[in-house]
């Protein structure tokens, strides 16, 4: 039940193509499916790709070994602390006294009893929605930039200005696709109209995608409408999502490609420092937010902690990858782009309070303090903390371009070791190995690991649903890190990447890059070029017993001066 707009990727040829012209030859059209946990299962026994935890679970078992408690961060958009198979695994900060007001550690965080809200006020409200920050460079830096020469600029101002100049064009191009945009539009209010006929027709307020498709339309009204809303159900391979949350995706989607439109000639509003009040220029004023870290947008946080680390073998809902887990609820990513400040802050607080793994399941294609966000990845490595972090959804390749935050230092001074970049796999039976939206790149994504169809925890206190994306990956990796860290606890970051790296399977078939119909190698897609197996990076870490990752061994043979390069 994922939402459309940021973390499904949504594309505009998507909607405008197949809202009016291809709905009714995509009629009978069916997508493949596949079981709950999935994800978890294991080729050989089970038949679905997934990364093999139950042999996993057999392993350590079989060698004896007991699991000891590991911290998991998850910076994302909160997270629903009440629901039934999250809140006995939600991180608890020992030297805090609930609800009084007084900052009993002396961490200053007020009451940050499961982690801590940097997007909020004091004043109790909340960030729900916010700017592109695409926008946001532009407009910032426009008079700076505008008249320049760049063949004058050195340093920080040339690093700005390339910065600055992307995102100029990029909203050039924005500004200027007033069609596209007025077909979205067009789109979007003939989704409403199919619905309210659908709605009718069917005597519910609430359906998905496989509801409608069970469903036998009469008049003609209603088989227009059925094939129109059902396409984009199918097209955006959301069949399990609600017409509810469905509309209000994709309402949210048109409405940040409004956003963008309007960019050009109007700054955007500073939705953040209304609610946060700190100075957003001074990376040294950190004590602000609120200790809400549910706040009212924890959709995609709590899938995300669910699949890290939902309550396993309850009977209830759905299985985490993880079983000694606690969810630490970092919140500092609103509807629309997150800030460098509050990330790098962000990090930095779940360092500061024990976490040994933190998942990262956003991005965005600007990032002008990147230094914040460097430094603090940099203190994560000092302290030993894994940084997982999720591709993206665009279908693009990053390693020639932008999708932040990344392991790169800004200054080219080196890359990050603590650092896994995760694509999105699938499953033959859902559409193929490789997702359709993910990003990837042969130097910047590390691994792939299931992120579509991936049944997790949502808000309700007791609800579940599926979702998919670059951003459900990330944590079946973070899941995967922890489950090695509690296993394995003298592993190193680095060490736990090089397990979880080593072990990736790689198909002996060609995949489909995303985005395309061309099939490719998988290694033209990530450094490892496979799919995570949890089972196989165990076997690979009960050999090593902590410190550095194991050298390459050097060839015995000596080469010879044809082989030789200068």
């Amino acid at each position: 039940m994922m939402k459309l707009g940021k973390t499904m990727g949504l594309t505009s040829a998507l909607v405008i193509t197949g809202m009016l012209a291809m709905a009714q030859q995509q009629e009978g059209a069916k997508q493949g499916s596949v079981p709950k946990g999935w994800h978890l299962l294991d080729k050989a026994k089970d038949g679905y790709s997934g990364i093999s935890l139950d042999k996993a679970y057999e392993f350590v078992k079989s060698k004896n070994i007991k699991g000891k408690t590991v911290v998991v961060a998850v910076i994302d958009s909160g997270i629903d602390t009440l629901h039934e198979d999250l809140k006995s695994v939600l991180w608890v900060n020992p030297k805090e006294i609930p609800g009084n007001g007084i900052d009993d550690d002396k961490n200053g965080y007020v009451d940050d009893v499961h982690g801590w809200n940097f997007i909020g006020g004091k004043d109790g409200r909340n960030l729900k929605q916010d700017s592109y920050e695409g926008a946001r460079v532009y407009h910032k830096y426009k008079s700076k930039f505008e008249n320049a020469d760049p063949a004058t600029l050195t340093g920080d101002d040339a690093i700005t200005y390339e910065m600055w100049a992307k995102a100029k064009a990029r909203i050039d191009s924005d500004g200027g696709s007033g069609a596209d945009l007025f077909m979205l539009k067009t789109a979007l209010r003939n989704a409403e109209k199919s619905d309210s006929v659908i709605r009718v027709a069917m005597k519910k307020d609430v359906y998905t995608g496989n509801d409608l498709d069970t469903f036998t339309a009469v008049s003609q009204a209603e088989k227009n409408a059925k094939a129109g809303f059902l396409y984009l159900f199918r097209a955006n391979k959301m069949m399990e999502t609600t017409n509810k949350e469905f509309i209000e995706g994709f309402g949210e989607y048109v409405g940040m490609e409004s956003k963008k439109a309007e960019a050009k000639d109007k700054a955007p509003e500073n939705f953040r420092a209304a609610i946060t009040g700190d100075n957003e220029d001074d990376i040294n004023d950190k004590y602000y937010g609120n200790p809400d870290v549910m706040a009212n947008t924890p959709f995609h946080g709590t899938h995300v902690a669910g699949i890290i680390g939902a309550v396993r073998n309850n009977g209830i809902g759905m299985d985490g990858v993880a079983d000694n887990v606690r969810i630490m609820a970092v919140r500092a990513v609103p509807d629309g782009d997150e800030h460098d400040k509050d990330i790098a802050l962000a990090i930095r607080y779940a360092v500061d309070n024990g976490a040994q793994i933190i998942n990262m399941s956003f991005g965005k294609d600007y990032s002008p303090q990147k230094k914040w966000v460097d430094e603090a990845v940099q203190y994560a490595a000092s302290k030993g903390v894994l940084l997982v972090h999720a591709a993206g959804n665009d279908a693009k390749n990053v390693d020639v371009k932008d999708n932040f935050p990344s392991p790169i230092y800004r200054d080219s001074s080196g890359k990050a070791s603590n650092w896994i970049t995760v694509g999105a796999s699938g499953d033959a039976a859902a559409g193929g190995l490789t997702a359709s939206f993910s990003n990837y790149g042969k130097k910047e994504v590390d691994v792939f690991a299931p992120g579509v169809k991936i049944y997790s925890t949502i808000p309700g206190g007791n609800t579940y649903g599926d979702a998919q994306g670059t951003s459900m990956a990330s944590p079946v990796v973070a899941g995967t890190a922890a489950f090695l860290k509690s296993y394995f606890p003298k592993l190193s970051p680095q060490q736990i990447k090089y397990c979880i790296e080593k072990s990736a399977q790689v198909p002996t078939e060609q995949v489909r890059k995303p985005g395309t119909d061309e099939m490719v190698p998988m290694n033209e897609l990530a450094v490892t070029g496979g799919v995570i197996n949890v089972y196989e990076a165990a076997k690979i870490a009960s050999t090593l017993q902590g410190g550095k990752v194991p050298e390459k061994k050097k060839s015995s043979v000596k080469p010879t001066m044809k082989n030789k390069k200068g």
